[in-house]
């Protein structure tokens, strides 16, 4: 198990999945807002005669296309799209993310179990130990494998061994989420950018076309605009959400690790007594 966490075929799980999550997305946001019919409203004058693939041009000026994403989309803007894409990366490593730091994959009950229970047997020895440690790989077991080279050492070095490993553990139990929060923070500015530059655009219009006394030019090209500042908060809000769950169960499972490894430590120290191992006469009595 810890050697599939560790392959790519993770990365590829999460992938797919993500990719089925936006497919899912942008069927549920295309169907949202169904266009007005005929039998909802008898007055209303339907167009049969616009040409497939005219998504864009059914919309009338000063009027946001709902019933479409894509023709969002495309209202956007340029700067809409870097954020479409920061929106996929932050889907793909949530996944990942749910998925590393699960508990039973950092700190698994019965390798724990098993460890703390043979060395209070004192059934193992200390290159007994590391190959235990080495041979499960969980981030519990790198902790407890820094702690079993200073086997038989004062307890102050045995905990020193224990918080130098416990850092590098940190370190990759918060992978990527550094990405998550810039992704946080990236994305509003993204979209205030895209409302500015399509606001300067919409003024010119207004500027070169002698629009006096046309408020729906001006309108049409502030609600334009305002697209990428809605998709920026839509794509950050989650991730700043994201970003603050898993820096939380971060510190919840190191807290966990530094908790059993105490038990690790009241074991091996010289000040435990540091008995050797039990041979088999003494297992026999």
């Amino acid at each position: 198990m810890s050697n599939f966490l560790k392959s790519p075929t993770l990365y590829k799980c999460c992938f797919a999945l993500s990719l089925c999550t936006m497919a899912m997305l942008f069927g549920h946001f295309s169907h949202a807002v169904e266009p007005p019919t005929a039998a909802a409203n008898p007055d209303l004058k339907m167009n049969t005669e616009v040409a497939p693939g005219s998504d864009v041009d059914n919309v009338s000026a000063g009027e946001i296309a709902e019933q479409n994403l894509f023709v969002i989309i495309q209202q956007g803007g340029l700067l809409l799209y870097p954020i479409l894409f920061a929106s996929f990366i932050l889907l793909l490593f949530v996944f990942e993310r749910l998925i590393s730091l699960r508990r039973r994959r950092v700190i698994p009950r019965p390798f724990v179990r098993q460890f703390l229970h043979q060395l209070r047997e004192r059934s193992m020895d200390q290159e007994e130990a590391l190959a235990m440690c080495r041979k499960n790989g969980s981030p519990v077991a790198e902790v407890f494998a820094g702690a079993v080279q200073k086997w038989g050492r004062p307890a102050v070095e045995v905990e020193q061994a224990i918080i130098d490993s416990g850092e590098r553990v940190t370190g990759g139990l918060r992978r990527y989420l550094r990405l998550i929060n810039g992704i946080a923070t990236v994305t509003p500015l993204l979209g205030l950018l895209g409302t500015v530059v399509g606001m300067i655009q919409a003024f010119n219009d207004i500027a070169t076309a002698d629009a006096m006394g046309k408020p729906e030019l001006l309108a049409a090209g502030i609600g334009q605009a305002l697209i990428t500042t809605a998709g920026g908060l839509t794509v950050a809000i989650p991730a700043l959400i994201a970003y603050m769950f898993f820096l939380s169960r971060v510190d919840r499972l190191v807290m966990d690790i530094d908790a059993v490894s105490q038990d690790v430590v009241a074991e091996i120290s010289a000040e435990a007594g540091n008995r050797p191992k039990k041979s088999s006469r003494t297992k026999a009595a």
